[in-house]
């Protein structure tokens, strides 16, 4: 492993941090002016993204491949075992089974680890999967920042130090798995002012970090409250694909409802107010068929879903205890996979997404 490259890189590109940030905090209302594709902004209505007349309705899948970790405590450095992605490319056959490629989006653990690396590469040269990349910075060279809870999203970090991680990492992969990545997500969703420019500037196509509907502004996160379901063209190069959520109940339409924390356990208990993303993890597999169908009415035509790789062998994260819930697991993606077929919803790879969006 040499990350020294990047690690000069950025130790002479951070000499221009206080300009840089300077400018980008001369006033809000220029910001758009000095740096005009941002993330952490919902984007103009003109800026939505089309397909090809024959793509159709679709849905991807987006898998974030990943350490193991305690999720109930704070981040750590050391916490870097990858064991579960051994079990993956098994697990995986079970989409490749339903006709569906999912992109794994790794991080720097699951590519510096020999062993799990191999993982990967299997499903690449089986055709089984597409790749990406998934920026943990508490985990990834280069380790230049106090590990807290600001700092575990990317986009806080200084200019200069998102951009060594984001080389350090993008590079990591080509060199295990032969591949350079252009679809990318920050993990925690931790996008900021300049993930956009640096993506780009690093030949990425596709970003999947936006978790539509969500704030994690309470972490220190992103606010994407305001960002919508659908696609957009961040630059003219580089295409955003949220994660698709949107909300059930009765009460569907009063969404402003939800930002009232006090008020969210009891409107979901009541059935009045859920908001639902589509993932198997933590979401209900009747609410989420629901949201599917509620969206596909309203004119969705693109579904990202996800889940966190760990998932796949019990006791990884709160969401696969036990066999009980790795049973459940499956079975909500297997229904997923149903309703999308009797709604005439087709499965696509990243690659296909980005081979028809109409350049904008």
């Amino acid at each position: 492993m040499d990350t020294g490259t990047d690690i000069d890189r950025y130790q002479s590109a951070s000499r221009h941090d206080s300009d840089h940030d300077a400018l980008v905090a001369s006033a809000d209302a220029d910001r758009a002016a000095v740096i005009p594709a941002r993330l952490d902004y919902p984007p103009a209505p003109t800026a939505r993204a089309a397909f090809a007349p024959d793509f159709g309705r679709r849905f991807a899948i987006f898998g974030d491949a990943e350490e193991e970790f305690d999720w109930t405590r704070p981040v750590r450095r050391e916490a870097q075992a990858t064991t579960a992605m051994l079990a993956l490319p098994a697990a995986n056959r079970r989409f490749v089974d339903r006709g569906i490629v999912p992109t794994y989006l790794v991080d720097y653990p699951v590519v510096d680890t020999p062993a799990s690396a191999d993982a990967v590469r299997t499903m690449i040269d089986a055709g089984e999967c597409e790749v990406g990349t998934q920026l943990h910075p508490w985990v990834n060279p280069p380790h230049d920042e106090p590990v807290s809870q600001p700092n575990s999203f990317v986009g806080n970090l200084p200019r200069a130090l998102e951009r060594a991680k984001l080389h350090a990492l993008t590079d990591r992969i080509q060199a295990a798995t032969g591949i350079r990545p252009v679809i990318y997500r920050a993990g925690r969703y931790g996008i900021g002012p300049n993930t956009a420019e640096l993506l780009a500037e690093a030949g990425y196509r596709l970003d999947v970090s936006v978790r539509a509907l969500f704030d994690y502004s309470e972490q220190s996160g992103p606010d994407f409250r305001g960002h919508p379901v659908w696609p957009w063209w961040i630059t003219p190069t580089l295409l955003e694909v949220p994660l698709t959520a949107g909300y059930t109940g009765v009460l569907h339409r009063h969404r402003a409802l939800h930002r009232h924390v006090a008020l969210r356990g009891p409107l979901a208990r009541l059935g009045l107010l859920s908001r639902v993303a589509l993932t198997p993890e933590g979401m209900p597999l009747a609410e989420a068929l629901a949201v599917i169908d509620r969206l596909l009415d309203e004119g969705v035509t693109l579904f990202s879903l996800s889940f966190h790789t760990p998932s796949v062998v019990p006791g990884h994260t709160p969401y696969v205890r036990d066999q009980a819930d790795l049973t459940a697991f499956w079975t909500w993606w297997d229904r997923v996979f149903d309703r999308f077929a009797a709604r005439g919803v087709l499965p696509a790879r990243a690659s296909e997404i980005l081979a028809a969006a109409v350049t904008h």
